[in-house]
């Protein structure tokens, strides 16, 4: 089972927009560079930035449904990231210092009835991904495209907010990588886990709106949430568009 690599994203606030890559350089035990690097605290968030801390501290698009139409750009040089949404100007800031232009800017996208955003964290020498351990995330892109024929309506890859996109395998024939290591470019990754997904999937990542019952399908279909894989980087190297990831063992 070869695929080939359609498509890299990083995201580089948690919840808070992605961007395209043509290539990136991994390394083992790492989260993609600049991918999660900050997470948004809300207000009732037990989190401090002194560790990894679980999603449920942080405002993300399976509560603010909005923030799944935000885009990002980077200047990894100046530090600066780049927001646009279609409802708010475009900003440039540095999320290590301008904490309150950001909030300024985030705050009529969140919904009044949650809690709203307080603060930026980040955690030195990891992504905040979802997972304990730092993790890429890889989707199936003919998963998804069935997965949208079964429903009746075209689902966008991004709702899934992976790191990597795949092409070239049968509908959902990623899931039997799960617990096996992968070439991919010249990198080496170890699927760990399925992921579970949540609410924020039923938004559209054009609009911000819901639109679509992702999760009810998934159920219905085959029994549980479950869309994309969560690997590792077991060895470091650099993986392109076009690159192909197939199975070692």
């Amino acid at each position: 089972m070869m695929a080939r690599v359609a498509a890299l994203w990083r995201h580089p606030i948690k919840a808070h927009g992605c961007e395209s890559l043509q290539s990136v350089t991994l390394a083992a035990g790492q989260t993609m560079p600049w991918d999660r690097r900050w997470a948004v605290a809300h207000e009732a968030a037990r989190a401090d930035g002194s560790a990894w801390a679980p999603c449920a501290n942080f405002s993300r698009g399976a509560k603010a449904a909005a923030l799944m139409a935000i885009t990002a750009r980077s200047d990894t040089a100046a530090g600066t990231v780049t927001l646009s949404h279609p409802d708010r100007p475009d900003l440039t800031f540095d999320p290590d210092r301008e904490e309150a232009v950001f909030l300024d800017w985030v705050r009529p996208l969140m919904p009044e009835e949650r809690a709203q955003s307080a603060r930026i964290l980040r955690v030195e020498g990891r992504g905040m991904t979802d997972t304990e351990f730092p993790s890429l995330s890889l989707v199936n892109l003919a998963s998804g495209e069935d997965l949208g024929r079964r429903m009746g309506q075209v689902l966008s890859p991004l709702r899934w907010r992976a790191n990597i996109h795949l092409e070239g395998l049968e509908p959902w024939a990623e899931r039997e990588w799960i617990g096996r290591r992968l070439r991919a470019g010249g990198a080496e990754l170890t699927v760990r886990e399925a992921i579970g997904r949540c609410l924020a999937t039923a938004a559209n990542p054009e609009t911000g709106k819901r639109d679509a019952d992702t999760l009810g399908a998934l159920k219905n279909e085959f029994g549980h949430t479950e869309f994309g894989l969560y690997a590792e980087v077991t060895s470091g190297g650099v993986l392109a568009v076009g690159d192909t990831v197939e199975p070692l063992t």
